[in-house]
């Protein structure tokens, strides 16, 4: 078996996806999203595809390497999203070939289902904000029966907020608690927009409503400020969804400087990449909350290691309803969990004249965001 012929996909929004074909019929088909840079991953998709036509589809590992080690810049967002794309579609045909579900490949699953969140959050207290709320909290308990949600503080951030922002973010917060009760976990996503003075500050009043975790409190790329949100922080800390491999990884864990780690597999090197990540979190007791928040095919890949890691928490989804637009097979999510697929490969199938007819190119995720206050760059 060979590989044939490697295609690359903008079908729509924040799906961009990866076909490769080989010359006895199997096709496997990954997802290679990078928000904001669709054109950088579709070259960098191509410039793969010289390398890997005519090779063995089945030397999973031994592409990987190779992909990732025969330049001398290595990793990056653009090189790992196409690389995690490809080995997806190398994973989904190795499943085909041997006629099981990814994650038998990897071990097996350790668990029957995987639990997931939804977005949901009280984006204003006025009549009709809590009007939209609510309808949008019944329609996840009706359609997921979800336990757990997650939301952001919204709006642009500065080094520091006058009480009336502050107070406005952490009275909404709290008032999801009231909605849910305490059964049902609530956690927040930062978006890496605030200063470690400013996280801690909301962190330790959003404290007496028990968060299950705040997502990126920081920007990534310092680890020591993550820490000292974490370390000052009496409830779960989490990040890692720009973080994009197990060498990038490694400083958080030997700090210590999370409870959680939300590797993307579109970005984090793909199935292969991201299991690593899962086992070297392990022997930190750090558990994996993988990053998805792009296309159905995305999600299936990050399910197969969420069946296989013990160290797994929770899988992220957009809402209760698997896509169906690009995809024939249609999950349900039910009581919060997702089942583990059963058909062969990623457990889905793409229906390719849909892609191929809604293929068009969107920006996204990009453009200009300054600070009204003094036109100063603000962080998306």
């Amino acid at each position: 078996m060979k590989i044939t012929r490697v295609e690359h996909f903008f079908p729509r929004r924040r799906t961009r996806l990866v076909k490769i074909t080989t010359d006895n019929g199997l096709i496997g088909w990954g997802e290679a999203t990078l928000e904001g840079k669709p054109e950088s991953t579709r070259a960098a998709v191509a410039e793969t595809a010289e390398y890997l036509v005519g090779k063995d589809p089945l030397r999973i590992e031994h592409h990987w390497q190779q992909i990732y080690r025969s330049a001398f810049f290595r990793g990056g967002n653009v090189l790992m999203s196409a690389l995690s794309g490809i080995d997806q579609a190398l994973w989904d045909i190795a499943g085909k070939h041997y006629g099981v579900p990814v994650y038998q490949l990897l071990g097996g699953p350790v668990r029957d289902r995987v639990r997931v969140y939804a977005h949901w959050g009280i984006q204003d207290r006025s009549e009709e904000g809590l009007a939209k709320a609510k309808e949008r909290l019944d329609y996840l308990r009706e359609k997921g029966g979800y336990t757990t949600f997650k939301a952001g503080p919204g709006g642009k951030w500065r080094a520091h907020e006058p009480p009336a922002v502050i107070d406005n973010f952490v009275a909404r917060a709290h008032l999801m608690r009231e909605w849910v009760g305490p059964e049902v976990e609530l956690a927040f996503d930062f978006h890496g927009k605030m200063t470690p003075g400013l996280a801690i500050e909301i962190c330790h009043q959003l404290a007496s409503m028990r968060p299950m975790f705040v997502e990126e409190p920081v920007p990534q790329e310092n680890v020591d400020a993550l820490k000292q949100v974490s370390d000052h922080v009496p409830f779960p800390i989490a990040t890692g969804e720009r973080l994009l491999s197990r060498w990038e990884f490694r400083t958080v864990f030997e700090k210590q400087a999370c409870s959680y780690i939300q590797p993307d597999g579109s970005h984090a090197g793909g199935i292969s990449e991201v299991k690593r990540i899962a086992n070297m979190a392990e022997v930190y007791y750090i558990h994996i909350m993988p990053h998805c928040a792009i296309g159905p095919v995305a999600l299936s890949a990050c399910l197969h290691v969420d069946a296989a890691v013990p160290n797994f928490l929770i899988q992220e989804s957009i809402g209760p309803d698997f896509p169906t637009d690009l995809v024939r097979t249609a999950w349900q999510v039910k009581d919060g969990y997702l089942t583990l697929p059963t058909i062969p490969g990623l457990g889905v199938e793409v229906d390719e004249k849909e892609v191929i007819k809604m293929a068009q190119y969107v920006e996204e995720l990009g453009g200009e965001f300054y600070y009204d206050q003094d036109g100063s760059v603000a962080d998306w």
